[in-house]
């Protein structure tokens, strides 16, 4: 079983940076994919970011050059650095394992929350 917990969200203001921290239990995390995906009020949840064991990395659009996601495998966490926030940033953030999903499994954190003031 794959247990997902996501933190460091919090209240920021526009042009601030958070780190988003993903502590996961899976066994077999260094050869992983794992995903940042969010859902902001009243839209449905987007890719945010993608990192894969090997560490070649996917970013949406809207946060390139903006967002990094990284991971350390001694810890079997993935951070988001995100920086240059955005109003259009806020959002409940979550973490998700890509691999095994590709297999027929699905696991996802509970999110996080991040909010950007203007």
């Amino acid at each position: 079983q794959v247990q997902l917990v996501e933190s460091g969200g919090g209240l920021v203001q526009a042009g601030g940076s958070l780190r988003l921290s993903c502590a996961a239990s899976v066994s077999i995390f260094n050869v992983i994919a794992m995903g940042w995906y969010r859902r902001a009020p009243g839209k449905q949840r987007e890719l945010v970011a993608t990192i894969t064991g090997g560490g070649n990395t996917n970013y949406a659009d809207s946060v390139k050059g903006r967002f990094t996601i990284s991971r350390d495998n001694a810890k079997k966490t993935v951070y988001l650095q995100m920086n240059s926030l955005k109003p259009e940033d806020t959002a409940v953030y979550y973490c998700h394992e890509d691999t095994i999903a590709l297999l027929g499994r699905d696991y996802w954190g509970q999110g996080t929350q991040v909010t950007v003031s203007s």
